[in-house]
């Protein structure tokens, strides 16, 4: 982990590979178990054509074989789901102007405490305030913002439409053979 004086915000400039050396990720981020799980992430997602593919579509037999199907193609399309689930969360965000709005705010608020926190720190009636006194002050300004934008309601829609999307994929999408193979029981 980084040292106590370190600033983990700053720019990485120990990788410059991969997603971390491409976009601006903060150092907390781009180190360790985050930066781990993401590169995970990248690499196993599978071909965008072979999980849109409407030639390997089609209705279960059973609730067996659906049950089967929904656990095989969770595990298999694992990465290509998040990405679903990220695509909704962003539709959700670009459409609504007012959540556009309060995320504004709170993220502005964050920046501005951290440019604070290089310079001074603040002292509110004759006290110091620390770092996370100040992020929950920020997130207590960006509440009502948020509360009038209906973020709750856009938390509960983004997933309800991603269980809707990733369920009925994963529940019509065919195993693949290789899969397949190894559902099957020998018998004894």
């Amino acid at each position: 982990m980084a040292g106590k004086g370190a600033d983990l915000f700053s720019a990485s400039t120990e990788d410059t590979s991969g997603i971390t050396g491409k976009i601006y990720i903060p150092k907390i981020i781009s180190q360790g178990p985050a930066k781990e799980w993401i590169d995970r992430r990248r690499s196993t997602i599978r071909p965008w054509a072979n999980f849109v593919d409407q030639r390997r579509f089609s209705k279960p037999k059973n609730f067996g074989e659906m049950c089967k199907r929904l656990v095989k193609n969770i595990e298999h399309f694992q990465s290509n789901y998040i990405f679903v689930f990220l695509g909704l969360i962003m539709y959700c965000i670009i459409t609504s102007p007012m959540l556009l709005i309060a995320l504004a705010v709170f993220f502005g608020a964050c920046y501005i405490i951290h440019l604070r926190q290089q310079q001074s720190k603040l002292v509110l009636f004759g006290r110091e305030m620390s770092t996370a006194h100040q992020y929950g002050l920020a997130g207590g300004v960006a509440f009502p913002f948020f509360w009038v934008a209906g973020a709750g309601s856009a938390v509960f829609w983004v997933l309800g439409a991603t269980m809707a999307v990733i369920g009925s994929h994963a529940a019509f999408h065919e195993v693949e053979t290789s899969e397949v193979e190894e559902l099957q029981m020998e018998s004894v």
